[in-house]
């Protein structure tokens, strides 16, 4: 049977009041304005035999219920199994998320249900008007416009992925692209706009570029990498999604046929060691948390609450109005809170599982995990793979927060340290992602 193929695109921007997540404690940043509509683009895939979908949603992260969810929805309409139903978002922070990440974003259960239906509707409609395709697949560099931003010329992944699915008479359908940066240049620029960020702009390049198609982006391990910071400017702006679009228009121009595209896709649970946090690291955290906020004691913080939670303690200022003590107290309130909730659940297994994804189309595989992953990680799994067309989906069928790598862990940075305790989890050890990339190496094999 020839293989088909079918995309369609809802729009799933949030009605007003909804918070957007992911840029400093308890901020209330409900949005002020639409930049761009967000939007929940499917791929459906058919070879016969094993119908894939590929959904990619204009969201910060979603949640194992949230997947479930809607995978749930499209498995009752289609004959896609959940197992090969990929749930992924482009981690704007100019969204909202599914599940709530303390102190970073209230969710509306109301808006989850919506985006999650909204995802589902993509992929029934592109199920529903599937037609027979063409497949071709290239992978290219795009090199020097990111970096790692955890530790001076750190390693990053500036492998630049891309498929294509056009008609068989030639006529573009579909385009998904895959590469790895924290898109966050509009977050700078308009913390308080709803946008897709540089993804979405990156698939409105290309949709221009190619008239009738739909581009997709699917995130990469982006949980130690960003834009270079001058892209983070009213000059510079557009800059980096020109580049992704571009490199990924240039490497279809050398685009590699797929003649006998067989599809496949599974799923396993991972299990990832963590350790208990310490009753002295959380004492430790709700002594200093309530001593400032009994004494409003704002001396000194940059050194000891701050550099432990967040990477750039003077942004938490500027984000609350230039309010020091709104900061202080901000993220005091959040050290009550989050031991409060560690202390209800101390006594949890001593380690987290988690879902990863293998898809085959053809020659190209890609492989998610449900976290923002570290760069040293991705590239070991890409050496381990051994496949010149891997694409690795971030940010996808759940939430775990950061898995950082043992340099970090070692160092007890933002990601290896406070990025639990706002998913409400023990901390990572520096065995946590060499174990998650064995899951994910094993289930592509």
């Amino acid at each position: 049977m020839s293989l088909t193929a079918g995309v369609a695109r809802t729009r799933i921007t949030p009605w007003w009041g909804i918070e957007l997540t992911g840029w400093g404690y308890y901020l209330e940043r409900t949005w002020q304005s639409v930049h761009d509509d967000l939007n929940a683009t499917a791929l459906v895939l058919d070879d016969g035999q094993t119908p894939l979908a590929i959904v990619s949603l204009d969201l910060m992260v979603v949640s194992e219920e949230f997947t479930h969810s809607v995978r749930s929805q499209i498995a009752q309409a289609t004959d896609i199994a959940p197992a090969s139903i990929l749930v992924s978002c482009t981690h704007t922070h100019n969204a909202p998320a599914s599940q709530g990440l303390l102190g970073v974003g209230e969710v509306d259960p109301r808006y989850e249900e919506f985006a999650a239906r909204q995802a589902a509707t993509a992929a029934i409609v592109a199920w529903n008007t599937r037609r027979t395709a063409e497949l071709s697949i290239a992978t290219t560099k795009l090199v020097g416009h990111t970096f790692n931003r955890t530790r001076e010329n750190g390693p990053v992944d500036e492998t630049l992925t891309v498929l294509n699915v056009d008609h068989t008479d030639g006529r573009p359908l579909a385009t998904l692209v895959n590469f790895q940066a924290h898109p966050t240049v509009s977050t700078v620029l308009r913390p308080y706009a709803v946008s897709r960020d540089v993804p979405g702009e990156v698939c409105d390049i290309i949709e221009q570029a190619r008239p009738g198609v739909t581009a997709l982006y699917l995130q990469g391990a982006c949980g130690d990498v960003n834009f270079l910071r001058e892209y983070s400017t009213p000059e510079e702006c557009n800059k980096p999604a020109q580049l992704v679009a571009q490199a990924a228009l240039d490497a279809l121009e050398h685009a590699e046929p797929m003649p006998a595209a067989a599809l496949s896709g599974t799923i396993r649970t991972a299990r990832i060691p963590t350790r208990r946090w310490t009753h002295e690291e959380i004492d430790h955290d709700r002594a200093e948390a309530k001593r400032r906020l009994e004494q409003h004691d704002v001396s000194g913080w940059r050194e000891t609450i701050g550099r432990a939670m967040t990477n750039r303690p003077d942004d938490m200022v500027s984000r609350h109005g230039g309010d020091e003590w709104k900061a202080v107290a901000a993220m005091c309130r959040f050290s009550v809170e989050w031991t409060d909730r560690m202390l209800a659940d101390i006594d949890r297994p001593e380690w987290l599982e988690t879902e990863v994804q293998g898809l085959r189309v053809g020659n190209l595989a890609i492989v998610t995990n449900s976290s923002e992953f570290f760069s040293t990680l991705a590239l070991d799994v890409r050496y381990r793979v051994e496949t010149e067309h891997l694409m690795i989906s971030g940010y996808s069928n759940g939430r775990i927060g950061y898995v950082p790598d043992a340099h970090d862990v070692a160092a007890r940075s933002y990601a290896a340290y406070q990025s639990p305790k706002y998913c409400n989890q023990f901390p990572f050890t520096d065995a946590s992602g060499p174990a998650l990339c064995d899951a994910m190496v094993d289930v592509l094999r």
